[in-house]
């Protein structure tokens, strides 16, 4: 099937599930680059529920496609920082590189951002793995009967991404000045992701900037904390690499600053 012919099965398919969005599509117009942004708006807002075979397999040949068109980053190949070969600083997308897992900034319901659209990294991880991914994590969140708390970590797998798994942990939300119970939570985010990709017996972890954006944690403390306790977990820990995958030119100066 071509791409177009993909993007108008996948649209349609979802807009019948969810009539109500059909105004919306008709006033983003039926070119290619509309119908794909309107696909990412309408897997954005779809509520975790089964997928048809056809939709699933149709789905998965476009985001392979896509992920092939953006090249995979084989972390084994990243420079590691003089002082420990295991730390790696890259800027670029998370959603390129071929981890064992990536580690996505979640928020406590767990299932993804839901805003058509948005930038974030949870949304962007989700749009570039699939449904499944949102799929799976509802199933994680009826098990676990409970929002997730902040500081810990869940395993998923990575779907239609080049990296095997997705580490899912809420960092801390800054409503005013940062306290050390926020310090010691966003510690925990970073712990547990390591303790829990261990325990899987994974060997590459890439980070993300946990809680720097829409959580609004100040970016070099956030950074120094990052830095630190992974180096402190490596000291007992096992891992071969370990990413810190920055966006943005301020973020990286920040952490080759630190990663000295």
């Amino acid at each position: 099937m071509r791409r177009e012919e993909q993007l108008r099965f996948l649209t349609e398919t979802l807009l019948d599930e969810m009539p109500a969005y059909r105004g919306e599509a008709r006033r983003l117009g039926d070119d290619a680059e509309s119908r794909r942004y309107l696909l990412r708006c309408l897997m954005n807002v779809r509520e975790p529920r089964a997928l048809s075979p056809r939709f699933r397999a149709e789905q998965d040949a476009l985001l392979s496609a896509e992920r092939e068109a953006r090249g995979v980053v084989r972390v084994a190949d990243l420079p590691g920082i003089p002082s420990d070969g295991r730390l790696v600083l890259w800027q670029g997308d998370i959603t390129r590189l071929d981890a064992d897992a990536i580690v996505n900034a979640a928020n406590s319901q767990l299932l993804g951002c839901f805003r058509p659209g948005h930038n974030c990294i949870d949304n962007v991880i989700h749009s570039a793995a699939g449904l499944q991914l949102r799929e799976e994590c509802a199933a994680l969140m009826r098990a676990q009967g409970h929002e997730e708390p902040t500081g810990r970590a869940k395993l998923t797998g990575g779907y239609n991404l080049p990296a095997k798994h997705v580490l899912h942990t809420v960092g801390p939300i800054i409503e005013g000045a940062v306290t050390a119970e926020d310090r010691a939570l966003l510690a925990s985010c970073y712990r547990a992701c390591l303790d829990l990709a261990a325990e899987k017996g994974l060997r590459s972890v890439a980070f993300c900037c946990i809680s720097t954006g829409v959580f609004r944690f100040p970016k070099e403390e956030a950074a120094r904390i990052a830095v630190s306790t992974v180096r402190d977990w490596l000291k007992t820990g096992d891992m071969e690499r370990v990413v810190f995958c920055v966006h943005g030119d301020e973020n990286r100066r920040i952490y080759q600053t630190l990663l000295v």
